[in-house]
This record gives structure tokens, sequence and C-alpha cells, in this order.
């Protein structure tokens, strides 16, 4: 177990964090990135505990580790993760990891690879600052899906992939506002225990991680929609959540309601703004491009003192 110090930079996109690894993370030896975030998920749990568990972290910060990739024409590899467990994937970090990368001075504005345990995404680093993302194949499982939950009956929602699993829900539960974060936050933990007592998954019986509600947005000139995003770990999603966003575009295009091209504005809970499109596939998953804005805002060394009980978080 690692005792050297660890480097970060930090950054948030919409308001969600994101503290990207740069230095002293652990040896995650050879093979596929996939095979190496399950190494860092069931061998290094504590570098997630430093990063997103008190006292350095709180339960809504991600974690990216840069890495080497599998495909030598990336910029670099990354693995996520959470106060739980590692990421598939995950746009808003990929944001915050595009501009980290460009305060470092390791890419400058252009279309960069950047390499996951789930395939290579595109970063566009844009010379305003912005970076629109290119994510991996998304697509509706499945429509109209009903799980009962004590307290709201029958509850319906989409199935879909976005780089993790959603079950989406539009016009059911809390009203999509922060004035009823608490409302939310139970409604879709309910939803999510319900899903895997009644053995509603994603492919390959994936677990659906991620509870997604839509509302109506403050303001239509600005947004098409509000969501609330739940994540593992029971922190709720500051951003309007990338790899929501992505599912959400899926959806509307299986339910021929979105066209290849119109832009879609997704509002977080913060009511901060991504702007997505897509292209289809020919088998009708769809290509989603997600695009906003992060700032870095620190850097960080953490020292790990044998003789503090904390070092690795609690």
């Amino acid at each position: 177990m690692s005792q050297l110090p660890v480097q970060i930079i930090e950054s948030h996109t919409g308001g969600e964090p994101t503290r990207v690894v740069v230095a002293g993370g652990p040896d995650l030896g050879s093979g596929t990135l996939a095979q190496r975030a399950r190494r860092l998920r069931d061998e290094h749990a504590w570098l997630r505990g430093a990063v997103c568990r008190e006292p350095r972290g709180h339960d809504a910060v991600v974690g990216a580790l840069m890495c080497e990739p599998d495909e030598p024409d990336c910029a670099c590899g990354v693995i996520f993760f959470n106060n739980m467990s590692t990421l598939n994937m995950c746009v808003h970090g990929t944001i915050g990891l595009a501009v980290t990368l460009a305060h470092l001075g390791k890419i400058h504005p252009g279309m960069h690879r950047i390499d996951t345990p789930v395939g290579v995404v595109l970063a566009d680093l844009r010379s305003d600052g912005s970076v629109e993302v290119t994510n991996v194949a998304s697509y509706r499982q499945a429509t109209a899906v009903v799980v009962e939950v004590p307290g709201w009956g029958s509850v319906r929602g989409d199935v879909a992939w976005g780089g993790n699993w959603f079950f989406l829900i539009d016009g059911q539960g809390p009203p999509v506002a922060i004035a009823h974060l608490d409302a939310l936050s139970q409604f879709a933990r309910d939803v999510r225990r319900c899903l895997a007592e009644q053995g509603i998954t994603g492919d390959d019986a994936a677990e659906i991680d991620h509870i997604e509600v839509f509302g109506p947005p403050a303001d239509p000139a600005v947004a098409d929609s509000r969501n609330f995003v739940l994540c593992p770990g029971n922190a709720y999603d500051r951003s309007p959540c990338g790899t929501g966003t992505s599912a959400k575009l899926a959806c509307l295009h299986a339910a021929d309601k979105l066209r290849s091209g119109q832009v879609w504005r997704q509002a977080g809970i913060l009511d901060t703004v991504f702007h997505a499109t897509f292209e289809p596939l020919a088998d009708g998953k769809i290509i989603p491009r997600v695009s906003s804005r992060a700032w870095v805002n620190a850097s960080s060394t953490y020292f790990f003192d044998p003789a503090d009980p904390f070092r690795h978080g609690f």
C-alpha cells in the first residue's frame, strides 16, 4: 500500500467535482484498461478512500486516475472512481480531465482520444475552453419498464446505457428542483433498491446503479429539461450528468422524439446546462456528443502519515 505523496489536480464541470490523480497512484501492472480498472477496484481501495472520502473528500467527488492507454494514439488512459467503486465511464470527468491535461500543458485545442475501460472516447478541446466529448455508443435497452416502489406505487421508466446503466423516469416522483433534494434522493434510492429486488437489470444482469428523474426546466429558453441523477454511493450529480444525458438522447432517439444533429439542452439540479447531439448508428444505437465547460480550481498533494488512522479516508 503506497505511502508516497499523491498529486491531484481538481476541477469542476457544471458544479460536479473531478479530482485527477496525476502522480503517486498505484502500479496496476499490465493488461487491458478494463483489467487494470478491476485491479484498482479490488486491490487499491485506499486510493478511492483517500480521494473521495472524508476527511479530504466528500460523497460527490469523482476521482480519475490518469494512466497509460491501451491504444497508443490516445492522449492518456483514465479510470474513473467514486466513494464506492470504479465507474465505467464519466463524461463530466472526461471534460475535467481534458482541461486538466491542458492546464498541465499536455494537450492543446483540438481533438484528443482518451482511453477508458469501456472504450475510446473523443475530447474536443476548443479555444474558448469548452470541451465536447464524443461518448461510447449508447442505446435504450427497454422502455416503459414498471417497478413497484412502496409509497409510490408503479413507477415507469426506461432502461438505457450511456456509459453507465440508467433507469430514466419522467413525470413521477418529487418535483425536480433543488428544494426537494432530500425527497428526490430518497425516491431514487428506493427505486434503485426495488429494481435490484425485482430483478430489473441492464444487459448481462448488470446492476442499474444510476437513477435519473426528469422534470420541466426552470427556463425553457435555456434548457429543454431538468434532471436529478442519483449516482452509486448515494450522492447526487451536481452537473446534468454526461452519461445520463447520453442515455436520455438514446431514449429520445428510440422514441423518435429527437433528430440527428438536433441539440438537446439538459439542465441539472443546479441549472447548469450540457448541450448534446447524436449521430445514429445502423444498429439503432447512437454516438452522443456532450459539451460543457470545466474549471481547474485547485492543486493538492496528499500525504500519508502511517500514524494517521484516517490517511486513507473514512
